[in-house]
């Protein structure tokens, strides 16, 4: 019999519905709710209700009770509920407000659709202070209101406010104690011989001894693949052969990556030690945990003995390839936007070094390169660049910001009581109707402020979104931005490029196609949403130091000796009939057709056509 207080089992969240958890009389209390809320005026203010769980357990108040007693707090307070954001299975302290699914969708696009946010308790809806000075910032600053059930929180009062935030600080003294205990478990279980808590390493599975302690055994099956790959790699068997074949076995997932495989048979865990993740240099290995004596901790038995461990480490050397080191950032420009046309995966920069020199180029990641081809990156990325800024480079750049209607529903409502007074008055024996010179000039007024009146856009009078020109195009926001920036806008608004390569005899560089696939609503996409909640957490991922600048409508040159210049091939004019190169190792673009949900920028086909000399390195 589960223990009050006990959580659930993974099978057990996994079967949860918040739908078979509303009983007959919660649908009664509901359908009761709604409608009263039906009979509330137009103008009434509008919530939205905020629910959170992270972990469901026999104590925890179930989402359909919180949602029930937030429909009742809103009923109370004279409002109606226009939607419910349920996120569960979501942490409070990893997870700011405006990051979760549901919750979030409406803080960064709906917050013109409500006035007031309603979260059943504080530790329902943040755990951080900082998080929650997040949103009492943007709060007031977008006229919204935040209102606790059981914390008799109002951002409308002064007294609110400090409450809110001592209050949100205690609930994140609450969360570092419960990181504190947390890590300090963590610091304990490394030093220990036995298993206490974590994920096994590949190899390994919890069992219970006779007396019941969990301990770690030989997985049989990983065992297996584990020997057979180091069998395959003494006899000098590559790790892309071993993963083929595991794969077809059944041995390991479909998900398995050459990387993966090295680190599963470099992982000193097989040796039955107690490890913890080592990066160094970008690569992700395991080194091992010493005890007080100074000796790894074991704390299973070994699935190879010390002499297999070091001859297989010593197979997988000798096919190991000098590799430069990672560059922060990534190498591939446009990642996400190059696609390879015959299998849709991305196409990505690999570099190559021999006795020769260092090589980039441009593979995808099904596809033989080696029978394809393997084009220089950087002529891609210029005939890219060209053929957007072509196609885009002259759009606007707008910028979407938050428009209050306060202020005119605050205009339209003193002018309907003023004209309501001035018709009143006008009316027989009203105070205007004494005199024929009064009642001209109060008709005069009255027909003035019903002018006025008229004069104001409805629209104006809501919350809503609004479309503001930047000042500039985005031939010049790319140019100020460099790559990295007309990257981002591309992947962001859905822009792909189908890259086709035709391998030509003799020659190393191949005949390279590019299909640019443009959104029918690209207009609409390109739309930059200033962010209200950036996030000081994370770090920007590209610094300075990888800033490229777009000069004259190209991609600022890397260093000397990298890529050489193109001669270009122009095809004059534009038709229906797609015009093509004869040129040998050409550059060709074109714009994909007008189909759904693809189609080219004003409705025309750009086509441009380059072709580049080849040189041997």
């Amino acid at each position: 019999m589960r223990k009050r207080g006990q959580r659930r089992l993974a099978a057990d969240r996994a079967a949860y519905s918040v739908e078979a958890e509303w009983t007959k009389a919660d649908l009664a209390l509901l359908a009761e709710l709604r409608r009263v809320e039906a009979l509330l005026p137009q103008d009434a203010p509008r919530a939205l209700l905020s629910i959170r769980l992270s972990v469901l357990t026999d104590d925890t108040t179930s989402p359909v009770r919180q949602e029930l007693d937030l429909r009742i707090l809103a009923r109370e307070r004279g409002s109606r509920v226009v939607g419910v954001a349920s996120d569960l299975n979501v942490s409070a302290t990893k997870v700011p407000p405006w990051k979760r699914k549901e919750l979030g969708e409406w803080l960064n696009n709906r917050s013109p659709e409500f006035d007031e946010l309603l979260f059943w308790k504080l530790d329902r809806f943040v755990r951080r202070l900082s998080d929650l000075s997040t949103m009492i910032e943007w709060s007031l600053k977008r006229g919204k209101n935040l209102v606790s059930k059981n914390d008799s929180l109002d951002l409308t009062t002064t007294a609110g406010k400090i409450m809110v935030t001592i209050i949100g600080g205690i609930a994140e003294i609450e969360a570092a104690n419960t990181s504190t205990r947390v890590a300090s478990l963590w610091d304990y279980a490394k030093s220990q011989e036995d298993w206490i808590i974590g994920k096994p390493a590949y190899g390994y599975v919890t069992d219970e001894d006779d007396t019941g302690k969990v301990v770690l055994v030989i997985d049989p099956e990983a065992a297996k693949a584990l020997h057979w790959a180091r069998r395959m790699a003494l006899r000098g068997r590559s790790a892309g052969f071993m993963v083929r074949c595991l794969k077809r076995s059944g041995l390991m997932t479909q998900g398995l990556t050459v990387a993966t495989l090295h680190r599963r048979l470099r992982n000193p865990a097989l040796l039955g030690y107690r490890v913890e993740e080592d990066k160094n240099g970008g690569q992700r290995r395991s080194k091992p945990l010493l005890g007080k004596d100074g000796r790894p901790i074991k704390v299973a038995p070994p699935l190879f003995t010390e002499e297999e461990f070091e001859t297989l480490g010593a197979a997988l050397d000798k096919r190991k390839k000098n590799q430069p080191p990672r560059r922060v950032g990534g190498v591939t420009q446009f990642l996400g936007v190059l696609l390879c046309a015959d299998c849709k995966t991305n196409m990505t920069v690999q570099i190559t070094n021999n006795t020769h020199g260092t090589y980039q180029y441009l593979r995808c990641r099904n596809c033989k390169s080696g029978g394809l081809g393997a084009p220089n990156p950087e002529r891609v990325y210029e005939r890219l660049v060209q053929d957007v800024l072509k196609v885009l480079g002259d759009f606007p750049v707008q910028v979407r910001q938050y428009a209050e209607g306060a202020e005119a529903r605050k205009e339209i409502k003193r002018l309907q009581e003023t004209i309501a007074l001035y018709m009143k008055d006008l009316e027989p024996r009203g105070r205007y109707t004494k005199t024929r010179f009064t009642k001209e000039q109060a008709e005069a007024s009255l027909d003035r402020l019903i002018g006025e009146l008229e004069a104001i856009d409805p629209e104006t009078a809501k919350d809503r979104w609004v479309n503001v020109h930047g000042g500039k195009t985005f031939r010049e926001h790319w140019q100020e931005g460099g790559m990295e920036a007309m990257s981002a806008d591309l992947y962001r608004v859905g822009i792909r490029c189908e890259v086709t390569r035709t391998k030509v005899p003799k020659v190393r560089a191949p005949k390279v196609h590019l299909r640019l696939l443009i959104p029918k609503d690209v207009r609409e996409r390109l739309v930059i949403r200033e962010d209200d909640f950036e996030d000081t957490r994370a770090p920007r991922r590209h610094g300075p130091e990888f800033h490229r600048p777009i000069v004259d409508g190209q991609q600022a040159r890397r260093p000397p000796g990298r890529a050489t210049s193109a001669s270009v091939c122009a095809s004059s004019g534009r038709s229906e009939t797609q015009r093509t190169c004869s040129c040998s190792s050409t550059s060709h673009t074109e714009a994909a057709p007008s189909t759904a949900p693809y189609a080219t920028a004003s409705g025309t086909k750009a086509s441009t056509c380059s072709a580049r000399a080849t040189a041997r390195r």
